[in-house]
């Protein structure tokens, strides 16, 4: 029996990481959940997830930083990370730019407000 994939939902939304979470769980993956940055990798370090649904706009640590830690850190670079991002619309009132998408590591980005079915299909095809 395969062991189930490990899936971390990092969000400071609690709705968004437990509607997300309760979805995943439905499809069969374990979920492991994070509020900020700092508490995100708290969690990869200890659970070591096979892939991350990751906020960019979090107190703390933004999910860019996070994501760019992990995809330069030999240990986790393998891990995917999934980019949830309002940034789009929010670009012209924060201090986020579309450059930071665009020079950001993530394998993978989804738009605010979140589409579960695209979402699920993503970490689908990621952890067939």
């Amino acid at each position: 029996m395969d062991e189930k994939k490990l899936v971390l939902v990092v969000d400071d939304d609690p709705d968004l990481v437990e509607a997300v979470s309760m979805k995943l769980e439905s499809q069969n993956y374990r979920v492991a959940k994070a509020y900020d940055g700092v508490e995100a990798w708290d969690k990869i370090k200890a659970e070591r997830p096979d892939l991350i649904v990751l906020d960019v706009m979090m107190p703390e640590k933004n999910g860019y930083k996070v994501c760019d830690e992990i995809k330069n850190d030999p240990k986790y670079k393998d891990i995917t990370v999934v980019l949830l991002t309002a940034v789009g619309e929010a670009v012209p009132t924060t201090s986020y730019t579309h450059m930071d998408g665009k020079t950001s590591l993530a394998d993978e980005f989804i738009p605010k407000p979140v589409d579960m079915d695209e979402l699920q299909e993503i970490i689908n095809h990621y952890l067939a």
